[in-house]
């Protein structure tokens, strides 16, 4: 079991405890529950889907990397599938604070990276701040997405954002993890750059058409890669070296520790995630940073 989990672990009820054991001692343990581990854990602890989303939170928050804030936010997505993802916020010392990344970000961004293609729930420990509500508007769940919160009833993302702007009022259909594959083609040889390429290809940009993806490549070889994920409202909008890094850390990463990291954009496009993307990386002590244009 990876220390990060001890301190809450120990504080779940016993029952959780032996249930979840046998995932959290696997040594790639991917910060998520398949459907058939979620019933099995339900069944073993006689929790509904709701009250385990509610215990899994102090899991979730234990890959919060909050260096400035010191404030921890957890969450927890499920999935149309029945899978269930966790999530955790991001800052990054000495990057702009624009570049972190929120709680509900992560766990819909690790969703959709994991292949979910929907979202029932999300249950998060504080109150989603307007940023991360018009960040969930942009999902193909729209404002039927149920949001959880200790101590308050459920309610829908439409009870939190009232009269909401989204896609919609700029009639555009497409929707955040709807599958899709814009079909771009390169020539490559590397296999970075074939992941980058590959998230490009499953970017949401309805907006700007500047799809883009990033991969990284940390010091064991592992490759990340992430998708922009782009909002009717602009600024939530998502940046694809973000959702790399939301899935490097859930996966157990070190966003410290990258050796090398590969931008996959089009050469045409309106706006470039090039200078945020060296900008940040060096932020995280990686200069090895290159850009491949389609």
């Amino acid at each position: 079991m990876h220390p990060r989990f001890h301190t809450v672990y120990s504080e779940l009820p016993a029952a959780l405890q032996s249930a979840l054991r046998p995932y959290l001692d696997t040594p790639d343990f991917p910060a998520m529950f398949q459907a058939d581990q979620v019933a099995a854990i339900k069944q073993h602890c006689g929790l509904d889907d709701d009250a385990l989303a509610f215990a899994l939170l102090p899991l979730a928050a234990t890959y919060s990397l909050a260096t400035i804030s010191h404030f921890h936010v957890g969450a927890v997505a499920r999935g149309v599938s029945g899978n269930l993802y966790l999530g955790a916020n991001m800052e990054f010392g000495g990057a702009p604070l624009q570049q972190t990344v929120h709680a509900e970000q992560s766990v819909i961004t690790h969703a959709w990276l994991r292949g979910e293609t929907g979202l029932v729930s999300i249950t998060v420990n504080y109150t989603p701040c307007g940023h991360c509500r018009q960040f969930m508007n942009e999902l193909n769940s729209g404002t039927d997405l149920q949001i959880l919160q200790p101590g308050r009833a459920a309610a829908t993302l439409g009870d939190y954002l009232p009269y909401a702007f989204g896609p919609q009022d700029l009639e555009i259909n497409e929707r955040l993890m709807s599958p899709i594959d814009h079909g771009f083609q390169l020539t490559l040889d590397d296999e970075l750059a074939k992941a980058a390429l590959a998230a490009a290809n499953r970017s949401h940009a309805p907006y700007s058409n500047a799809h883009s993806g990033v991969a990284l490549e940390a010091e064991d070889g592992t490759l990340y890669a992430g998708r922009y994920a782009e909002n009717a409202a602009f600024n939530p909008s998502l940046p694809p070296l973000q959702a790399a890094l939301v899935l490097m850390n859930l996966s157990g990463g070190d966003c410290q520790k990258i050796r090398r990291a590969l931008l996959v954009e089009a050469q045409s496009a309106i706006l470039t995630q090039w200078d945020a993307t060296q900008a940040t990386l060096a932020a995280l002590g990686c200069q090895n940073v290159s850009r491949i244009t389609f």
